[in-house]
């Protein structure tokens, strides 16, 4: 199985750590969440992975993956300028993404089943498959609305929450996403130009699971992953 990882954002909400620091190479529990991240795509086997960076961080990943991963094969993608989290999928060769990929943000933790959302996602006749995860405050996220197993929309931080269940930035994704993509942008992103397509097409699915996970956008929410991970490997 093949595996993306989107770690090119600027991470500006953790300012000026991430100046010095791309944001999926801090340390939680004294491992870098992308270590964390690794570790479940290659638990579930998912060893044929992908990160799209930015060039100025090129020295700071390969010393990561030097430290922690030095056999495997993960190979570097280099993005000149953001162009989104759809955009870079879309730049993946066709030869490598032929067959359906795991994609994750690479700012968040997780703590899944992935090969149980991986056979999920095979059984269903959808495009994509959306990890959710429930959440004691969705209103401050994207949050799914459901019919049945599919998800109609995502509501952007909404005040009154059609579920508990948010994006959890992971998903299964065919090859097809290609023919969604809008043409002339440079910048794209999943949650804009993918999914609202996929979603009124009944091709966009959700797969709810109940392990850990937490986002590190802000730095209380970087403080809060630091208590709950503990230096636990996945």
């Amino acid at each position: 199985m093949k595996g993306f990882i989107l770690a090119a954002g600027e991470g500006t909400r953790l300012y000026p750590l991430t100046l010095e620091i791309p944001k999926p190479l801090l340390p939680v529990g004294k491992i870098p969440i992308l270590t964390y991240l690794i570790e479940l795509y290659l638990k579930h086997g998912v060893e044929d992975i992908k990160i799209n960076i930015q060039k100025k961080h090129l020295e700071d990943f390969y010393k990561w993956k030097a430290t922690y991963f030095p056999r495997e094969k993960i190979e570097f993608l280099i993005e000149k300028k953001p162009s989104g989290t759809f955009t870079p999928l879309i730049k993946a060769d066709p030869r490598w993404f032929s067959e359906p990929i795991v994609v994750s943000n690479g700012d968040e933790l997780k703590e899944l089943n992935l090969k149980e959302m991986i056979d999920y996602h095979r059984q269903k006749e959808g495009v994509a498959t959306v990890g959710l995860v429930k959440v004691e405050n969705p209103q401050v996220y994207g949050v799914a609305k459901l019919d049945g197993d599919k998800i109609s929309e995502f509501i952007e931080k909404p005040k009154d929450p059609p579920s508990s269940y948010i994006n959890s930035g992971l998903y299964i994704m065919n090859p097809e996403i290609k023919n969604y993509f809008p043409k002339g942008k440079k910048f794209a992103m999943v949650e804009n130009d993918l999914f609202p397509q996929l979603a009124k097409e009944g091709k966009l699915f959700g797969y709810k699971f109940e392990g850990k996970w937490q986002d590190i956008g802000t730095f209380e929410r970087w403080e809060e992953a630091i208590k709950k991970w503990n230096s636990k490997k996945i």
